[in-house]
């Protein structure tokens, strides 16, 4: 069975396929990179070449879907997020799921850490959480209404430091 002669056949082609993968690159690098890899699958899929075909024209085939592969690789991959991008959390919720269980470990903290409160102070942030008013509080628990707003601002202090992990969204 009778083959190319790789060496003849193919190798004349190379400064015409260097000029159509500059056309191709618009980088000397690039292409000189495009035309060896064009040779390399040449090689490779040489005993699928028939005698008697057009080599010129099955060598720039093959350059040209070598550089279209590598053009949609590289679009594909510039496509995606890139690492160095600034992304909010609103551009990512589409593509997020929730966890229940980081939100139930969160409740779990804040539950140990309302239940390590002075009972007084306890009771009354969590009436005022609950909505009531400082006089409301003080009636109740018949004290004066700056007792009432002292044991809610220690109770603040007291929760920012249990929980200051989870600063955000806990500032008084």
């Amino acid at each position: 069975m009778e083959t190319l002669n790789f060496n003849c056949d193919i190798y004349q082609y190379r400064q015409i396929l260097l000029d159509r993968a500059l056309a191709y690159t618009r980088d000397e690098d690039e292409a000189a990179d495009l035309v060896q890899d064009t040779f390399m699958k040449a090689f490779r899929f040489s005993g699928k070449f028939q005698l008697g075909s057009n080599v010129r024209a099955w060598l720039f085939t093959i350059l040209k879907n070598t550089f279209l592969n590598h053009y949609y690789k590289v679009k594909r991959k510039n496509e995606m997020v890139q690492q160095d991008e600034d992304l909010s959390s609103a551009q990512l919720l589409p593509s997020s799921s929730s966890n229940a269980g980081a939100a139930k470990f969160m409740m779990d903290d804040i539950q140990k850490s309302l239940n390590a409160l002075p009972e007084d102070c306890r009771f009354c942030f969590c009436r005022y959480f609950e909505g009531y008013k400082y006089h409301e509080i003080a009636a109740e628990m018949d004290i004066p209404l700056g007792t009432v707003k002292t044991k809610i601002h220690v109770a603040r202090g007291l929760l920012k430091k249990m929980l200051k992990n989870y600063k955000t969204g806990l500032a008084a």
